[in-house]
């Protein structure tokens, strides 16, 4: 049976960079992509850009570290992972679910106001299907 996905709002696509500030530099400053937004936690860094119809979020490895905390508990992706708005995460975890993709993490709500589960899929791609809660 195939299941249908509807209602991804964006791709993310979420670059683990060992030199975070030379991967900032060549995207941002260098290629133009305008910044959305960049956060901070204890120790790590994340910018998100505008690349188009998608964006390419650059972390370091202690802000991705703490991303797999939040949503997984453990450190688990590797150095890409494919990040997707969608309307409902625990729906489309179920739909994706039942197609054959393996459920890492069930819908946790983030520090950052959204609701994300994490998901192996076909290709080898980790995917994080992220549901903005809003306000």
């Amino acid at each position: 049976m195939i299941v249908a996905m509807t209602g991804v709002r964006e791709l993310r696509l979420v670059v683990t960079a060992d030199d975070y500030d030379e991967a900032l530099r060549f995207y941002r400053d260098v290629l133009g992509l305008e910044q959305r937004a960049a956060f901070a936690s204890d120790g790590g860094r994340v910018t998100i850009l505008e690349a188009g119809r998608a964006t390419l979020e650059i972390t370091d490895p202690p802000h991705a570290e703490y991303i797999d905390q939040v949503e997984v508990g453990k450190r688990v992706a590797g150095h890409v992972r494919v990040a997707f708005e969608v309307d409902d995460s625990a729906a489309t975890t179920r739909a994706l679910e039942a197609a054959g993709a393996e459920v890492i993490a069930e819908p946790t709500r983030t520090p950052w106001n959204s609701l994300n589960a994490r998901l192996a899929a076909p290709a080898g791609l980790q995917l994080t299907l992220f549901q903005e809660l809003g306000e």
